[in-house]
This record gives structure tokens, sequence and C-alpha cells, in this order.
């Protein structure tokens, strides 16, 4: 039986070394695993040989060696690869084991230096036991042949396949140990996304840019940028789902606004960064790991940089339609799906280009089946409330087998089939905490906006107004004609019929929406709201389909008229923009309705008690 200790002056051993060429330059290193604990998908220890202590990291493929008990607390392990790293501002280092193998579990306690050995309990092993030392097992000396190092390599190399012999010419890092206070290193990865080169325009001139996500065989994702020769240089080069070995870039914190992989930096590669393809060997893409938001979570990431994963049921699937792009005048295809979830709660999400074309398609074919999809990566917009976008690296996938999906749809086949839906934003409550701003907070009277006229000047406003429909002038432009299809304005067609310019097709048919003018009035004073549709069906009652059927009939108590009358002197409570529109080279203050809903005079009554609380306190 064999027992098993510490290496003396391990921790000097690893200092003296920090940055082994190969697993075959290091001696036996054994140590002590001491306050392990986790952080993230890693855990933290601290490496002991008895005098000294190194802070340590396990990464994230030595997860399931923690879990399942191989490696233990106060248990010992033998170190087999590992990369010595700076900590930023500090003296000291931090060790990141990159390969070991367990030794023994937990001790009764920390070894101490000043302890005689450490005897451990005794394990299936072959050993002998010493004379005039009882009680102490040593380890079976086995023989070792003695080869010079030029052999070893030989017979490493002839045994190794192509691929393999060139890993071996250099020391591949995983991504959980690179930091930019490295020298010289070289991944292994597989491009798992791959986005389009785009082109910029600053201060410091033209020039283009493109990202790739870089994934390693531990599952640690990084984004890698490239600029102008370097984009161009690499755009052809990187593959998706091929493998490369990467070296001579470089390393920053990242831009929270801007990346999109969980990892606190990310890569530049500059024209003399080096980028070579593993020739036959199959990409090791992860599996895709999602982070799902509920979608009455939603709010607080409206119009921020983060993006976020979701999983529904489609309810509808709308036709394609064709959106012309500003920026180039290109036409892209586009297609609205609607999603809800457990939280009785539904969404739009905007599928673009291959997405609406393919996966909106198949969609649409089986939409009457309520399929499930999980989609990674997303924008969140403020469009009707809230409302999700696809973009280049976002992921969908249909009846995905994750259990998130599975017990989605046993809610939906139990439960969701029947229940009332509510769209994300409709109703509200004061006391929501879903980061959605509703028509209870930002509350202000309708002075503090028409008393200051700079308001919305470098970007929108936003406020809560509670006041009345004092005014709707009659003889306005009240409604415009729209596309069935995409609710754009259409025009005529030679002949007969309505032509769309965004959907570029010509239907017999048009819908009429709303854009009106209010005159809105608290008791601070008034101003001129502008209204769209769906706010404006709530003020008027109907639509401006039926409005034009009144407005149509004709008497002396025209019933267009009366239906305006009735929608005056109503209480609302409103969210409001506040922005500023240029006319005739003079700057103007434009007040629109975002949100509309009537008043819920228990809420206003739990709001004023608690004002007047606060007041007395």
């Amino acid at each position: 039986m064999a027992a098993k200790s510490i290496t003396p002056d391990a921790v000097s051993t690893l200092l003296a070394n920090p940055s082994p060429d190969s697993s075959s330059d290091l001696s036996d290193i054994v140590v002590q695993v001491v306050d392990l604990k986790p952080s993230g998908n890693r855990y933290m220890f601290s490496a002991s040989d008895g005098k000294k202590k190194l802070r340590a990291i396990l990464p994230s493929n030595m997860y399931s060696e923690v879990l399942s008990g191989n490696i233990q607390n106060l248990g010992l392990v033998r170190i087999l690869d590992y990369t010595l790293n700076d900590i930023p501002n500090k003296s000291e280092k931090y060790l990141i084991v990159t390969k070991c193998e367990p030794v023994s579990p937990a001790l009764e306690k920390e070894i101490k230096s000043d302890e005689p050995a450490i005897l451990l309990k005794p394990k299936e092993e072959v050993g002998a036991k010493s004379e005039g030392a009882a009680g102490i097992l040593l380890k079976q000396k086995q023989e070792v042949v003695t080869k010079s190092a030029a052999q070893i390599l030989n017979e490493q190399h002839r045994n190794s396949a192509p691929a393999a012999r060139l890993a071996m010419t250099r020391r591949v890092r995983p991504l959980v140990s690179l930091n930019p206070y490295q020298g010289n290193w070289t991944i292994k990865v597989s491009v798992t996304s791959k986005g389009n080169m785009r082109t910029y325009k600053n201060a410091r001139g033209e020039g283009c840019v493109f990202n790739v996500e870089l994934t390693d065989e531990e599952g640690t994702q990084i984004q890698a940028t490239m600029f102008n020769d370097a984009a161009r240089k690499f755009y052809d080069r990187f593959v998706l789902g091929k493998v490369y070995y990467i070296s001579k870039g470089t390393l920053k914190v990242a831009n929270k606004q801007f990346k999109t992989v969980q990892n606190d930096y990310e890569m530049t590669l500059n024209e003399n960064s080096e980028v070579e393809e593993v020739a036959d060997e199959a990409s090791f893409v992860p599996e895709t790991k999602f982070s799902f938001v509920q979608i009455d979570q939603l709010g607080p990431y409206v119009n921020k940089s983060e993006l976020v994963d979701v999983i529904g049921v489609v309810k509808s699937v709308s036709s394609t339609m064709s959106i012309r792009r500003k920026s180039d005048n290109e036409s892209i295809p586009k297609r609205d799906i609607t999603i809800a979830d457990e939280t009785k709660k539904t969404v739009v999400v905007s599928l673009w280009n291959d997405l609406a074309t393919n996966t909106g398609q198949e969609l649409l074919d089986i939409v009457d089946k309520s399929p499930v999809v999980a989609i990674k990566s997303l924008r969140v917009g403020d469009f009707q409330g809230v409302s999700l976008s696809t973009i280049s690296r976002s992921v969908v996938l249909v009846n995905p087998d994750v259990p998130e999906a599975k017990k989605l749809r046993s809610w939906y086949e139990f439960e969701g089939k029947d229940a009332a839906m509510d769209a994300l934003g409709s109703g509200s409550s004061p006391t929501s905490n879903n980061g959605i701003r509703s028509v209870y907070s930002d509350r202000v009277a309708l002075s503090h906006i028409t008393s200051n006229q700079s308001l919305g000047d470098m970007k929108p406003a936003f406020f809560s107004l509670k006041g009345y429909i004092s005014f709707i002038k009659p003889d306005q432009a009240m409604w415009y004609r729209a596309c069935k299809t995409c609710n754009k304005k259409v025009t005529e067609s030679i002949g007969s019929g309505y032509w769309c310019e965004g959907c570029q097709k010509s239907d017999e048919q048009c819908s009429l929406r709303y854009i009106m003018v209010a005159r809105v009035c608290d008791t601070s004073g008034e101003a001129f709201i502008s209204v769209f549709n769906d706010e404006a069906e709530k003020i008027v009652g109907c639509s401006a389909d039926d409005l034009d059927d009144l407005k149509s009939q004709e008497g002396e108590d025209n019933p267009y008229n009366l239906k305006l009358k009735q929608a005056t002197w109503v209480p609302h409570l409103f969210r409001v923009s506040v922005s500023q529109n240029e006319y005739n080279n003079e700057k103007r203050q434009r007040i629109t309705a975002r949100a509309v809903v009537p008043v819920d005079f228990a809420a206003e009554s739990r709001i004023m008690l608690e004002e007047i609380s606060k007041m007395r306190t």
C-alpha cells in the first residue's frame, strides 16, 4: 500500500518555472487543495506545499472532477500542466491548472511544514513496507528505461497523427488562461460564429471590420475582431465550423456595449497575426447554451446593448415582408412571429434575412401545431412597447431538446392553450417590477414638458401624464391608407389597387390606420399630442375603417362628429415621448403618445396615499 504526500517546495518550483514548454518538462508536483470554492463555471483554491500557498484556478473542464468528488478540499492533486499569470496591479501571481489528476481524497487537516510526514488511510495499491520505518508506506519503485530526449521526441512524432504532430511543436493554451498581460500564446479554437464584413466612417477615415466568435475544446468562448488589412486578409480564411491555431493576437478588457460572448476579454487580430487551419480535424462546436429570460422580464433590456435568449410557444407567423434598408437602399426579407410563455405574456420577434425565409417558412408550415422555439442572441427594442429582433449571430432552434422546452410544452397543453394572453407592456401595473416603464412611472404635469423647450434635444425623453382629451379636430387628416401586410403607406396603383413600396407589390385592398393630433389638458396646462393607430383606437373607441364609415353617413347629427365628441373629457393615463423636430429651420417640440390606458382609480388612490405619507415624513 502506498502513501501520498505533497512535494516539498512545490510552490517555489511552480514559481520558478512559470510557463513550461511541455508537460514532459515538469517534475512530479503534488500539492494540497485548500479553500476550494466555486466561482462561476470554475473552481478557485489555494495550492499549498505546507510552507507556501499559491492562488489557483481549476478551469471549466475540471468542474466535473470536483462535482464527482475526485478532487476534494484538503485533498492532494498532481499538477500535470499549468500556466502562471500575473494579478493586475499586484505583485502576486495565480496558477491556472490546465491539467491535473487527483492523488488523494481529503486529509484530516491542512498539512503544515513543521509536522512529520503525513500518513493516509491504506489504499488498495501495490507497495512495500520499509524496514526501520514502521507504519510508513513507500510506493514501489518501477523500472525506468532511460531514453534520450531525441528518442522520446522521435517516437512521439512517429506515433502521432499529422494534426497531433503539429500540436506538439507548440504549446496550446486554453482560452480561460489568456489575459492581456501575457506574452506569446497559441490557441486551438473552432469558429462558431462569423459576422459580415462591415464598413465604417469616422474622424480618422473609412475602414472595414468583422468579428468571429471562437470556442475551444472546453467550451470557453471569446470574440475576435479584425480591422482593415487584417479584416481583408482573414475574412475568407475563417470558415464557420473549422478549427484553427491562432497566435500573435492581443487581448483587452471586453467592451460591454459590443461583447457577444461571456468572456471578460476580447481579442484583436492584426495583419501580423497567425491563423493556421487544423486540417482533417472535426469541429468541436459545443451544444448551444441558453440563458433564457422570461417574456415578462424583458423590460430592463429595452434599448440596451445586452442580448437576450428567449423560449416560447409560437402563436402566429406573418408572411414574409421586404424591407428597404435606409443605409444602402437594399431590400431585405423580414417575418414577424408572436411567441408566448408561462407568464401569459406575448411578444413579437422579428426574423431577418435567412431566418425569415428559411426558419420562418418552416414555422409558418407548422404554426397550427404550436411549435416551441428557443432563440439565442436577440436585441430588445421598444417598438409597440417591447419587441425582439434577430441579428446576424442569432440562433433559432425549433422544438429543441432542452428541459425548458419540455416544461413549456407541458404547460401549454394543459393550461396555456386556453389561457388569455396579453401583449408585453399592456395593462402595466404600478407595482410591477419587471423594468418596463409603465404609465405610473416618471409622472409629471404637462407644464413640466411645455415649459422646458429643450427637452428631447439630444435624445427622446419619456414621461407619464394623467390628463383629458379636450379636443380632436374633426377636419384633420385622421388616418392614412396602409398596406395590410406591413402597415406602411400605400399609393393608388395605375388602373386599380394599391401599391406598397415596402413590400414591392400591389394589392386590391388596403386598411386605414390612425395618425392624428389631439389636445390634452391637465390641471397645469395643455398641449397637442400626436397619436398613432393602437393608442388612437383606445381613445376614439373604434378602428379608423369604422370611423371612416361613420364619416360617410349624412344627417344633422353626424355620427362622425358625435363619436369624436364622445371621446373628449375622458380621463386617460399617457406614456409619452418628447423629441425635437425641425420645421422651416425652427426647432419644435413634439409630444407623442406611446401608450394610453384608462385610469385605474384604485391604483391612483394608492399612489396618492403614498405621496401623502411621504409628505408627513
